[in-house]
């Protein structure tokens, strides 16, 4: 039997070498399971309005933005809130840039 402040060094130690085991495996498997978004995304969001009101039919603005990235909603005018010049910039930036696949998209207003 090991004396008291032995297995209390022995816990410690044990303790901080799980804890490295766990952060290196959260490290790996953060890279491993990364999910990797449109950075068009970042740029839409900033230019929608961000009322999240829902009146577009989507869950919010970043559900729209979702939408208008995947191809699934091709009319920015959707969103009842946005100004007409965010809206013109929204199209253009869309129809010019390209995503992570090469192809733009083609969004109305």
């Amino acid at each position: 039997m090991l004396p008291v402040w032995a297995q209390i060094v022995l816990a410690i130690v044990v303790v901080v070498l799980l804890g490295v085991l766990f952060s290196i495996l959260i490290a790996v498997f953060s890279k491993y399971f990364a999910v990797k978004e449109d950075p068009r995304k970042e740029k839409v969001m900033s230019l929608i309005p961000g009322v999240n009101c829902g009146a577009c039919g989507h869950p919010g603005c970043s559900g729209l933005v979702d939408a208008l990235i995947s191809g699934k909603e091709t009319h920015v005018k959707q969103c009842k809130v946005i100004k007409d010049d965010k809206a013109n910039e929204i199209k253009n930036y869309l129809n010019e840039t390209p995503g992570p696949d090469g192809q733009t998209l083609k969004v109305d207003l």
